[in-house]
């Protein structure tokens, strides 16, 4: 770990993801990667230990030097798998069949004399039950913008052609017609037109 004013000199630099959410039962990654300024070599240790939302001691989950030593204890025992390549930088994990009491702060440790100090990224592990999610991407917003509007131009439209078809029809049955001098189309609505300009000019700024 890193005591007080070594860090600025860390010749070892960790990166993890800050926070991960996890679905009941399915595998989840716990990614991790470091920078060495030393060669790799068979003295490169990864430590991951784990500590629950309430607080508490740190629990050592997995250990590595040259091969991968899961726990063979606790909550977590047969259920954390090695899927890094130190070679590679990558120092990542897998929870197996995590559950909802696994959530917590998940630390990775690498060593890699003479390389031993380094920064304490830490990640947060959020377990939820299955369920319907549906995320709206720039994209799909966009649609959603431009899609609506003209359908509810499109409905405007129709219902004020169904109107006016309306009126012809109970004309054309009372024999009505119209003089010269008489304004062929009836006047529009002046609310409707309003509105219908309104959608229209949003209509062209989502595009």
């Amino acid at each position: 770990l890193v005591p007080p004013g070594v860090c600025n000199a860390c010749a070892l630099e960790i990166r993890a993801s800050p926070k991960v959410q996890a679905v009941v039962g399915e595998q989840v990654a716990l990614k991790c990667t470091f920078k060495s300024s030393s060669p790799i070599s068979d003295r490169l240790t990864v430590d991951w230990t784990y500590r629950p939302p309430s607080g508490g001691p740190m629990e050592t989950i997995f250990h590595y030097q040259s091969v991968p030593y899961s726990t063979a204890v606790g909550k977590f025992k047969d259920r954390i798998s090695w899927i890094g390549n130190v070679a590679q930088g990558d120092a990542s994990i897998a929870l197996q069949s995590p559950v909802m009491s696994d959530n917590g702060t998940f630390i990775c440790s690498v060593k890699n004399p003479p390389d031993v100090y380094h920064n304490i990224p830490q990640t947060t592990l959020t377990v939820m039950e299955r369920g319907f999610s549906f995320q709206l991407t720039s994209t799909t917003l966009l649609a959603l913008s431009v899609f609506i509007p003209s359908i509810i131009v499109a409905v405007l439209l129709l219902v004020r052609m169904g109107r006016k078809f309306a009126v012809l029809k109970e004309k054309k049955k009372t024999g009505y017609k119209k003089s010269s001098i008489e304004v062929s189309d009836e006047p529009e609505d002046p609310e409707t037109s309003r509105w219908l300009g309104k959608l229209r000019d949003w209509c062209l700024n989502c595009v």
